[in-house]
């Protein structure tokens, strides 16, 4: 997959997320802050004006900075296992 198709799906990912942190605001069911961060650490890669935001973020609540943070290893790490548990996964058929 070239980095571009894989920017394009991220960003869409990203914005998924987004719109479902803002229905999270208004419906009960969903957790439209957790969507909100979600979304705002995937688009903060591709997007600039997510990227602002998220600096601003940052700089104005250091403790969710140390929180996105977290998340993005524990991510990072969570990625790395994935794929290492794809590489070495068996065939269905053999």
């Amino acid at each position: 997959m070239t980095p571009r198709v894989k920017s394009i799906l991220w960003q869409i990912v990203g914005y998924g997320f987004l719109v479902l942190g803002i229905l999270g605001i208004f419906l009960p069911i969903l957790q439209g802050f957790l969507f909100l961060m979600v979304a705002l650490v995937i688009l903060s890669k591709h997007a600039p004006w997510a990227r602002r935001l998220r600096d601003w973020l940052k700089a104005r609540y250091p403790s969710v900075d140390m929180r996105i943070h977290r998340a993005e290893v524990w991510l990072r790490a969570w990625s790395m296992r994935q794929k290492a548990r794809w590489r070495n996964r068996k065939p269905f058929f053999s």
